[in-house]
């Protein structure tokens, strides 16, 4: 009953405090550096052998994420957990499904010095960068050139432009009642009901907050979550609710990739998550709700 009451407060209280916002048509960011953090995110000069970029397994134009259960760095090493999309993340209020990363400066360390990722380290980068025709580029930004700091200043102001506007549910969100289809907000309507909301909401339609994944029954996970940064009992099987944001375009689904269609999700969600089963039908029509969040991704390079 206590989770039941808890399921409750969170779904009104977010209603009343955090409904879901429409992403602006556009982001103030500094153009220099912006274009700069691009020229890095695609190069994989980034990792010791120069063959993993941060685009390996963030697809800009595809959902921008890799596609992959879990993503894979240098010499094919595997990772354990699925890549989250890189696109929206600004409006995370943590980064990393842990969380371990308060913003997308601190983010933008983790895979550089990983060693299942690009096994670098801020030393040789830095001066692999220096031998190379970044070294002008920094120093017309950076009046101290090329150091830790700048690189993830300017990644991470690449980042902040990566936001995808002008879905049809943004529309719908501004006014246009005809930008979605009836099905579309009959799933909408399900959405809400049903509780999704209570944790998918905000701008993001989600990323502002933490979760137990399988509330309302157990589940195996290899990954122990936000556990893994605090130590702490209560946090095992924690993780950052996603975005749902583009989210017919980032399968497989879950921190682990265990489910490669969004209807098993949805209805694994249902029953694990809120505790209550859903129809087929309503399964189906929340699906053909969460299809209209599909964004156009912004380019600050031509707005």
């Amino acid at each position: 009953m206590k989770k039941i009451a808890l399921v409750t407060f969170l779904l009104y209280s977010t209603l009343l405090a955090n409904p879901i916002a429409p992403i602006p048509l556009d982001v103030k960011v500094d153009t220099q550096k912006a274009k700069l953090g691009k020229a890095l995110f695609f190069d994989p000069i980034l990792s010791l052998d120069g063959t993993i970029s941060c685009a390996t397994c963030h697809d800009i134009e595809n959902g921008g994420d890799d596609g992959l259960r879990v993503s894979f760095g240098i010499k094919g090493r595997e990772g354990n957990i699925n890549s989250p999309t890189v696109l929206n993340a600004r409006f995370n209020f943590v980064q990393f499904w842990d969380g371990r990363a308060k913003d997308l400066k601190k983010q933008a360390l983790g895979p550089i010095q990983n060693h299942v990722e690009m096994n670098n380290n801020f030393k040789n980068l830095i001066k692999t960068l220096n031998n190379s025709h970044y070294k002008e580029k920094f120093e017309k930004i950076y009046k101290n050139g090329i150091t830790k700091e700048n690189i993830v200043d300017a990644i991470a102001e690449y980042e902040m432009t990566l936001i995808t506007p002008n879905s049809r549910f943004d529309k719908f969100l501004r006014g246009d009642k005809e930008a979605l289809s009836e099905l579309e907000k009959k799933g909408y309507e399900i959405f809400k009901q049903k509780g999704c909301i209570a944790c998918h909401n905000g701008i993001n339609i989600g990323g502002n907050m933490f979760a137990k994944f399988g509330f309302f029954k157990g589940v195996v996970s290899g990954n122990l979550g936000r556990y893994n940064v605090t130590k702490d009992e209560d946090d095992k099987y924690i993780f950052k609710v996603p975005t749902l944001r583009n989210i017919a375009l980032t399968s497989p689904y879950m921190h682990d990739g265990r489910f490669d269609s969004l209807e098993d999700a949805v209805e694994f969600m249902m029953s694990f998550q809120l505790g209550e089963g859903a129809s087929e039908e309503e399964v189906r029509l929340i699906v053909e709700f969460l299809k209209s969040l599909n964004g156009e991704v912004y380019d600050f390079e031509t707005n």
